[in-house]
């Protein structure tokens, strides 16, 4: 039972309450980038991008070393509860997914190019999960910020899409969906791999690049 409740999203009726306010402060700058860590507003030219693949903890480091990307975060994403802390999340009874939110130069890096490497570093096929990581928050999420985001972010998970399943993959589970609420993680969990570098990562992936031709 506990197990099936770990890869089913909760009944937003049968969710956590949450709380009205955060449960912990958060630093005001990013510990690797040269940055604000909180990125509700950010300075005008910038895009945000918000994936969510898996453990948060490899996928900001991946994504803070894109050039041109000004700024990361680990949060809670696609979910119910406002506010939630990351034992909540884990219990899957919030229906968040670890996520990573980019604020990016779309002048230096774009979007497209997010969202190719979102494809390639991690598995978008494995449904609630990802290697061993069991858990509706481990869930492939793409949250679009704007009109034009959602269509890149559905042309090329066709594009991929097909390019795995002429490779003998089953079909990609990534919801996509318009960014609501993004709840920052923990100061411990914010670039956590820069702290214990040697710290856990989990990379399953399908090992199939992104076509060259899209």
């Amino acid at each position: 039972m506990f197990s099936r409740r770990k890869t089913e999203l909760v009944d937003p009726a049968e969710a956590l309450p949450g709380r009205s306010t955060p449960a912990f402060p958060l630093p005001a700058q990013h510990e690797v980038l040269d940055a604000p860590l909180v990125t509700d507003d950010v300075p005008d030219g910038l895009e945000v991008a918000i994936f969510g693949l898996g453990c948060f903890w490899g996928a900001e480091e991946i994504y803070w070393q894109v050039p041109g990307v000004w700024s990361t975060s680990v949060g809670y994403a696609g979910g119910v509860s406002p506010n939630p802390t990351y034992e909540e999340v884990c219990s899957g009874r919030t229906g968040h997914t670890e996520a990573v939110r980019i604020a990016f130069d779309p002048e230096q890096v774009s979007y497209a190019d997010l969202v190719k490497q979102f494809f390639v570093v991690h598995d978008p096929t494995q449904g609630m999960r990802q290697g061993n990581d069991v858990g509706t928050q481990y869930r492939s999420a793409i949250y679009y910020t704007t009109p034009e985001q959602e269509q890149t972010a559905r042309e090329l998970t066709k594009v991929y899409g097909d390019e795995i399943a002429r490779r003998g993959y089953g079909e990609i589970t990534t919801e996509i969906e318009p960014a609501g609420a993004y709840y920052y993680a923990e100061p411990h969990h914010q670039q956590y791999l820069h702290k214990v570098p040697n710290g856990y990562r989990c990379h399953a992936n399908t090992g199939i690049a992104f076509p060259e031709t899209a």
